[in-house]
């Protein structure tokens, strides 16, 4: 699937918030549970974009958003200013496209270029493996497993933490 990268924008606020909407209303891999809004979209890039962290799109020919990913600061303590949460969402249409792979990779690139270290992801244990499988290609570690510390759609959900260090 031809696509290019950019960083988001607010024209994308809405796709964006279809494709996460995708993903919240239908499955745990993200432990949201409200309808998401391009507002909420807005606020969550804003947000990245004035930490100084990436939020970037991937996009096809026409400027269709395929996916995103973005960084967010993993505490809030000054001491953890190099470490973030990575998460990248694709449309279900762009799955299994190798869109997901060039997009994290992407993001790891940017991170590197804005000083970031350590880049977390926190992965749902059910019904995440594709992200999973993802993540260890390049290069993600596994560090730990929580187990039953979200509930969603009437049962308990563990997340798995996997971590990559990056060369500043």
């Amino acid at each position: 699937m031809a696509h290019h990268f950019r960083d988001a924008i607010a024209v994308d606020d809405a796709a964006l918030a279809e494709i996460y909407g995708h993903y919240v209303s239908t499955t745990v891999v993200t432990f949201d549970i409200v309808e998401v809004t391009p507002g909420i979209m807005t606020a969550k890039r804003v947000t990245v974009e004035e930490s100084g962290l990436p939020f970037i799109v991937a996009v096809d020919d026409d400027e269709r958003v395929l996916g995103y990913a973005a960084m967010f600061p993993w505490r809030p303590k000054a001491a953890y200013k190099q470490t973030v949460e990575g998460s990248i969402y694709l449309s279900p249409a762009a799955t299994g496209q190798g869109v997901g792979g060039a997009l994290l990779n992407e993001l790891i690139e940017r991170g590197r270029q804005a000083g970031i270290r350590e880049i977390i992801a926190v992965i749902s244990d059910d019904g995440a493996d594709a992200s999973i499988h993802l993540h260890k290609k390049l290069g993600f570690e596994s560090i730990g497993h929580l187990t039953r510390v979200g509930f969603k759609f009437d049962r308990w959900v563990g997340t798995f933490l996997m971590q990559k260090s990056i060369d500043a």
